[in-house]
C-alpha cells in the first residue's frame, strides 16, 4: 500500500518541479531577466531569482567539471533508489508521503543535472538585507519530507510489532 501513495506523490513533486523550471526558464525567461519582484511588505519579501546551482544543499561541494555533475547525479540516483524501497516498506502514511516527496524532489535536480549542469534555483524568500537560500519546489519537497520524516520519528506514537517479555 505504501508505494501506492508514495510513488504518486513522487510522480506529482517530480511533475510540478520540471514544470516550474520550464515556466521559469522558457516563459518567463528569468535568465535574461535576472530578477522579478513579486511581494515586498517592507521588510519582508518573496523574488523569483535566477540561479544556477552548481552544488548541493545551499550550494556545498559546488564544481564546474563535467565528472562533478555526473558523480552528484548518480549520488542522488542512489539516495532515490534507497528511498524507493524505504516507501516500500513504509510503515504508515506520512512516511510514504514524505519519501515520496523526497524522491520526487531529488529525481527534479537530477534531471536538473544532467541536463544543465546545475540545477534550477528560483525561489527567493528574504527578510531586510538577509536572504535565504534560492530554492525550487525539489528542494521544498526534500525538507518538507526530511521535516515530516523528523516529526513522524518524534511525535507519531507506535505500536510495536514485537513485545519483548
Amino acid at each position: 500500500m505504501s508505494l501506492k501513495l508514495g510513488l504518486p506523490v513522487a510522480a506529482a513533486v517530480l511533475a510540478a518541479d520540471q514544470l516550474s523550471k520550464w515556466w521559469v526558464l522558457e516563459v518567463l525567461r528569468l535568465p535574461e531577466i535576472g530578477q522579478v519582484k513579486l511581494l515586498n511588505l517592507g521588510s519582508v519579501g518573496f523574488d523569483l531569482t535566477m540561479v544556477w546551482n552548481r552544488g548541493v544543499t545551499f550550494g556545498l561541494l559546488a564544481g564546474d567539471a563535467p565528472w562533478h555533475r555526473l558523480l552528484l547525479a548518480v549520488l542522488a540516483l542512489v539516495v532515490a533508489l534507497f528511498l524507493l524501497r524505504w516507501i516500500a516498506r513504509a510503515e504508515n502514511r506520512l512516511t510514504a508521503v514524505a519519501l515520496g516527496g523526497i524522491v520526487g524532489g531529488a529525481i527534479g535536480n537530477v534531471i536538473d543535472r544532467l541536463r544543465f549542469g546545475a540545477v534550477v534555483d528560483f525561489a527567493d524568500a528574504w527578510a531586510g538585507n538577509w536572504h535565504w537560500y534560492v530554492f525550487n519546489l525539489a528542494d521544498a519537497a526534500i525538507v518538507l519530507g526530511v521535516a515530516a520524516l523528523i516529526a513522524d520519528a518524534l511525535f507519531v506514537s507506535r505500536r510495536t510489532a514485537k513485545e519483548t517479555p
